[in-house]
């Protein structure tokens, strides 16, 4: 399973992929307004950094998303377009693929919607866990449906675990068979850190100068 960042904040982003392990980052409208920036400085800096940067659109009937969508993709290679699973958002998915534009369907709640936007030509589709649990259904059932009917039906559309809220959440994306799962910055840094290491470290530490003779 590869790891995403679920985050538009450069200078955080910056500092997680310099640990190694991060080959995407994935944004929404509402991340992009946190920034106060030009959507477009956001999108080319991220790009620099990892091989996929999904840039949402935010308008709202097929033509315009589909010209929105040249727009950000002509930015960098490594820019993917993000579409809601609407009509208008299979519609312009047809117009994207037409241009070769890689396209990540995004409000993904269902099974049913993820096979019918992979066969609508989606290169990604991203299953929200977190917001199934909020309405009181266990989210990481659905990454597992949808990776079960995918693998059946020989589905090559890749799964994005989204709205992952805390590291059990990540584990489970996992193992439920999610191909990516695009993480806040927040629970990453939480899933780096276990109190057994920070005391084995200590430990380590402190035996090796008792050892040499260094003062403690």
């Amino acid at each position: 399973m590869k790891i995403f960042v679920d985050s538009a904040d450069v200078e955080e982003i910056r500092k997680i992929v310099k640990l190694g392990f991060v080959s995407g980052v994935t944004t929404n409208p509402s991340l992009i307004a946190k920034t106060g920036r030009d959507p477009r400085e956001v999108y080319y800096e991220l790009a620099q950094m990892v091989e996929h940067v999904s840039a949402e659109v935010v308008s709202e009937d097929p033509e315009s998303m589909v010209r929105e969508g040249l727009e950000y993709a002509s930015i960098h290679p490594n820019i993917v377009i993000k579409l809601p699973m609407t009509p208008n958002g299979l519609m312009a998915l047809k117009g994207l693929n037409e241009k070769g534009v890689r396209v990540n369907i995004t409000l993904i709640f269902s099974p049913s919607q993820a096979l019918l936007a992979a066969r609508a030509g989606a290169d990604f589709v991203s299953p929200f866990i977190g917001r199934i649990d909020d309405i009181g259904y266990y989210g990481t059932d659905l990454i597992r449906q949808v990776s079960q009917i995918f693998a059946l039906h020989g589905i090559e559309t890749k799964i994005i675990a989204a709205s992952i809220r805390h590291p059990i959440h990540f584990i489970e994306a996992a193992l439920a068979g999610a191909h990516i799962a695009t993480v806040p910055p927040d629970v990453i840094w939480k899933l780096l850190q276990h109190p057994l290491t920070d005391i084995g470290l200590e430990k380590f530490l402190s035996d090796w100068k008792k050892g040499m003779g260094v003062n403690v």
